[in-house]
């Protein structure tokens, strides 16, 4: 009987994380090492990540890195796109993209049977004149409202093309939304957990936020196998940006577009805020993407509401 259990152990399939030392990506590697075996992959430390992760500090684009990875042979492979790490880490996020370049030859190389990015709804961008609800069909424009995206759509796009390029891999693109949590220091989480937030005067937008716990949940049924395809990741709910920060007792600050955007664009330069003057659009317009595909096709049904997951971040 133990000889019967210790060969069941050991073929548990093995899952490489990627940034698994951001925010996500540790929540990430803590609910998936539950089910998997988990080689965490970071240029950081991960020091307090579960006993049986297997951590590698090293740059993706080192050949080192990927001779060693290539032995590891990774069943399951979850990137975290470069719009989920902290604002600091985003403006290097130039170099995640040579890092994805490197990851897809090293999948396409070991034969992994699925592959995840975990990209972001927000590189649709926001527009005046987009539709109410935005398919997975919708064009990723986010660039022209905020140039900061060109990164994260490019890699967006790669992973893409290597959907068709590699049929016999299971690809999977997840968009979520806003996604909020305590354990996240990304921009979204910050301005709703900022006891005061500049808005724009006059104006009110429609807001989709998800719980990082909703997006993990989202990530864990996509590697399960037999899945492929894009999906958005949404909440229960949206709502206007005002009820928001009224939810969280968060005190608005009206501004004139052209102040504010002069505002950020000084501060920005002097390196006194993440906030690129470009990331207004979001609080302009209005911005609102379909989920169904992944209730029907993921079985995905977030669970948290949107009243629970503005308490969350207290």
């Amino acid at each position: 009987m133990s000889e019967r259990r210790s060969t069941k152990r050991m073929k548990r399939e093995r899952a490489l994380v990627t940034s698994a030392a951001s925010g996500l990506g540790r929540l990430l590697c803590r609910r998936l090492h539950r089910s998997l075996d988990v080689i965490a992959v970071d240029t950081r430390p991960f020091p307090d990540r579960p006993k049986d992760v297997e951590h590698h500090q090293f740059d993706l684009r080192r050949k080192a890195a990927t001779q060693l990875l290539k032995k590891k042979r990774a069943d399951v492979v979850v990137h975290i796109s470069s719009i989920h790490l902290a604002p600091a880490s985003g403006r290097a996020s130039s170099r995640l993209v040579e890092a994805t370049v490197q990851m897809l030859k090293l999948v396409e190389q070991t034969g992994a049977r699925k592959l995840v990015l975990v990209s972001s709804a927000t590189l649709y961008g926001p527009s005046a004149t987009s539709a109410s609800f935005l398919s997975e069909e919708a064009p990723l424009l986010g660039a022209g409202a905020v140039p900061d995206l060109a990164d994260a759509i490019s890699i967006d796009m790669m992973v893409q093309s290597f959907f068709w390029k590699r049929p016999e891999t299971e690809t999977v693109i997840l968009r979520p939304v806003h996604v909020v949590g305590p354990h996240l220091d990304n921009l979204a989480t910050r301005y709703l957990k900022a006891p005061r937030a500049p808005t724009l005067l006059g104006f009110d937008p429609m807001i989709q936020i998800v719980h990082e716990e909703d997006v993990v949940d989202a990530v864990q049924r996509a590697s399960a196998p037999g899945v492929r395809g894009v999906f958005n990741v949404v909440g229960q709910s949206q709502a206007p940006l005002s009820r928001l920060l009224a939810a969280r007792g968060t005190a608005a600050l009206p501004v004139p577009g052209p102040l504010l955007k002069a505002a950020l664009s000084r501060a920005s330069s002097w390196r006194l805020t993440p906030i690129d003057a470009g990331e207004l659009a979001f609080l302009r317009y209005s911005f609102l993407v379909d989920g169904q595909r992944a209730v029907d096709e993921l079985g995905f049904e977030p669970q948290r509401s949107l009243r629970e997951t503005l308490a969350d971040l207290s």
